[in-house]
């Protein structure tokens, strides 16, 4: 049990269905709070009292706010919305295809900017604060061979965050970003094979790449990353805005 108590809280996780994602919405219900789980994936759980389940692109602004209505008549508020959805594709910069680029700016970036601006005016209206917490990368910081589109879709969600932080300041809506390294997750292990393929290697040859760049000495797994995201969607966060912190080993140190 976490020692944050975020009982009489409302949360949005997107792309809560697996992954880091999934790691999140466990801890948030772990604190006592209720949570939409929004996935592209389709909707077979059935929801309760405390859990709502969502099918929905975030790239697609009907389909948020129509998630977004959903939640504030199942809980009749919203308190904590934490931007999780994202998608990777890996190709070398002067190969990416431009569907490809497309599709992870939607996902990654757009999906950030409609669910964002759609959460901060449900808590503008309750006017009493809120937590918006985004899943970056630090690929949102250094640049990574094989990952351009990736890059700049993360870059791009620490510009939104700390632009929301400015102006959401006044309404006491904390904005802050987590930016996780090497995470043990579907994902990864694709990326892993894609990778090494493109560079003639074996996946195993990428993972113990990737162990060797990273103080700590392993690569992390989505709990690592929600037990952060926990304390930003806490009371202990509230001096906090405009911040992407890194959850890297030590991989990234800025």
């Amino acid at each position: 049990m976490y020692a944050m108590d975020l009982r009489g809280k409302a949360a949005i996780v997107t792309g809560g269905a697996n992954g880091i994602g999934k790691a999140i919405v466990d801890a948030l219900l772990d604190c006592g709070a209720q949570v939409t789980v929004v996935d592209m994936a389709p909707v077979t759980e059935e929801s309760t009292e405390n859990m709502l389940y969502v099918q929905a692109d975030v790239s697609n602004s009907e389909q948020v706010e129509a998630m977004v209505e959903r939640t504030v008549n199942h809980f009749g508020r919203v308190d904590i919305l934490v931007n999780n959805a994202g998608i990777s594709t890996m190709d070398y910069f002067v190969d990416i295809k431009e569907a490809d680029w497309d599709k992870t700016m939607d996902v990654n970036a757009k999906g950030v900017y409609l669910c964002t601006q759609a959460v901060a005016k449900v808590l503008q209206a309750q006017g009493e604060g809120g937590k918006i917490i985004n899943l970056a990368s630090q690929a949102g910081k250094n640049g990574y061979r094989l990952m351009g589109s990736y890059v700049a879709s993360k870059h791009a969600v620490l510009g939104m965050t700390k632009v929301a932080a400015i102006e959401l300041a006044k309404d006491q809506i904390n904005v802050n970003a987590v930016c996780p390294g090497i995470v043990e997750t579907t994902m990864k292990h694709t990326e892993r094979e894609i990778g090494g393929r493109l560079r003639g290697l074996e996946a195993e040859d990428i993972r113990q790449e990737d162990n060797h760049q990273i103080p700590l000495g392993r690569t992390a797994v989505p709990q690592d990353i929600a037990h952060v995201v926990i304390f930003l969607a806490s009371t202990y966060s509230d001096y906090m805005t405009g911040q992407g912190i890194n959850v890297t080993g030590g991989m990234t140190m800025n």
